[in-house]
């Protein structure tokens, strides 16, 4: 069998070359052309040689013929979107050691008691995956296993079965296609074997999970159309040292992105943690300086969290600016505006903020609970231990509403806060057992936490 022609495409504008050149000819990009198989037939004449295609129309369909698969783990499969979809395809990232592999067996344990489920590994032994089976206790489980790297023998080997519900790749970056002669894990090679397991799982309705390696910025490793292939881009989150782990959706076409499922590393593998807000909440004996507790939204649910802030004299001329969980220009933006619309004068101090428990948040509603930690350490006074704050700050000094403000209070009221200081447009319609301070600036929440 002759091998299929290759050339060389650019990752910026599209061009093929018949060879590899260091500048793209077209757009002058340096290092963009990297290998692909070039097509083996013309569409336009096979498509005329078959026939009319035969369309669909859209109210034909039925959509609630389609029924999710749960995975067995109501944390993975809240942030999936309520389970696995037939024909979807799901990319899992994360760094070195963090549990992907150990997730995904636990997941497919449990799914092969009810749909046939294949895993295939290119990076462990057949005998290594029995090791950390024996460790979960899945080792009864009744998952096909297969150890292969040729993309092509995959899916022969897969595809013999017909009845095939779940298959697992782990990992993508190790897979390589005989149609091409790059190296495994390259740029090329990525991109084909993805989209050969793409076309795979959408023809066969196989709902499909591929692990990712990411590169040392946090990001997927491989080219950036691997995430507009898939329908799910998944990412494992946690802090060095730290016994939880967060999988967080970056993306999502069958459920909510920004989703969040929470975890626990144990001996015996992941545990669930139905009550996220516990991990971030660290309650102390008394009231600190420079502790607020916010009341953020990660996808569909709340979660409190604790803001902490330290304020410190600067011997240097370029006071430092150091935030872990938050944006750390946009705690640059409140420390003007406090300075500009409340008197605060930080020019002169060190400012660090951190976000405890390791969560990042890109909501503005954490605005005020911030700028309430770094005036209370800067002042050396307490929030109210009982007080629970969320809000935007514009930079005229008003505290502008967020979304969804009355389940955020509710809660804050389920966690025992007693008061909550809250935009004046989030005051909630009807009572709850909370008492709630609307502020209109930012100078009136300073003055309502200190009093």
């Amino acid at each position: 069998m002759p091998r299929p022609k290759v050339v060389f495409v650019c990752d910026s504008c599209g061009a093929q070359q018949p060879k590899w050149q260091g500048q793209c000819p077209d757009c002058g990009a340096w290092n963009t052309l990297s290998e692909a198989r070039a097509p083996a037939r013309d569409a336009t004449r096979e498509i005329g040689a078959a026939g009319e295609v035969a369309l669909t129309r859209l109210d034909g369909l039925d959509a609630t013929r389609v029924s999710r698969v749960s995975t067995g783990l109501g944390e993975f499969d809240r942030v999936l979107g309520g389970g696995l979809v037939p024909g979807g395809v799901v990319l899992l990232g994360g760094d070195p050691g963090i549990g992907k592999s150990t997730l995904l067996l636990r997941a497919l344990a449990n799914l092969a008691v009810r749909t046939p489920a294949c895993y295939v590994t290119g990076e462990e032994s057949l005998d290594q995956i029995a090791l950390r089976a024996s460790r979960l206790s899945v080792g009864e489980a009744p998952l096909d296993m297969l150890a292969e790297t040729n993309v092509e023998r995959v899916l022969a080997g897969v595809g013999a079965n017909r009845g095939l519900g779940v298959l697992a790749i782990d990992s993508i970056q190790t897979l390589y296609s005989e149609d091409l002669q790059s190296a495994p894990g390259s740029v090329s090679q990525v991109r084909e074997c993805a989209g050969q397991l793409v076309r795979f799982a959408k023809e066969r309705d196989v709902a499909t999970l591929l692990i990712g390696h990411v590169t040392k910025e946090g990001t997927l490793a491989g080219p950036r159309v691997l995430e507009h292939m898939v329908d799910t881009v998944l990412y494992f989150e946690s802090d060095v040292g730290s016994r939880f782990r967060i999988v967080r959706a970056a993306k999502n076409r069958f459920g909510a992105a920004n989703e969040l499922g929470f975890f626990v590393m144990a001996e015996d593998g992941f545990r669930e943690v139905k009550n996220p807000s516990a991990i971030f909440l660290a309650r102390h004996g008394a009231p600190v300086p420079g502790s607020v507790t916010l009341v953020t939204r990660e996808g569909t649910r709340p979660v409190l969290v604790e803001v902490q802030a330290l304020v410190d004299p600067s011997a240097a001329q370029s006071p430092r600016r150091l935030a872990q969980g938050f944006d750390t220009q946009r705690m640059g933006l409140l420390l003007a505006v406090l300075h500009r619309h409340c008197g605060v004068a930080l020019g002169q101090c060190d400012v660090f903020a951190n976000i405890v428990g390791g969560l990042r948040i890109g909501e503005t509603a954490a605005d005020l609970a911030l700028a309430l930690a770094v005036v209370s350490s800067l002042r050396e006074q307490a929030v109210p231990h009982d007080l629970a704050v969320f809000g935007e700050i514009g930079l005229t000094g008003e505290v502008r509403p967020v979304p969804f403000g009355e389940e955020r209070l509710v809660e804050a009221q389920k966690h025992g806060f007693k008061r909550a200081l809250v935009p004046r447009a989030n005051v909630p319609r009807r009572a709850l057992d909370i008492e709630v301070v609307p502020v209109d600036r930012v100078s009136d929440a300073l003055a309502a936490a200190s009093g």
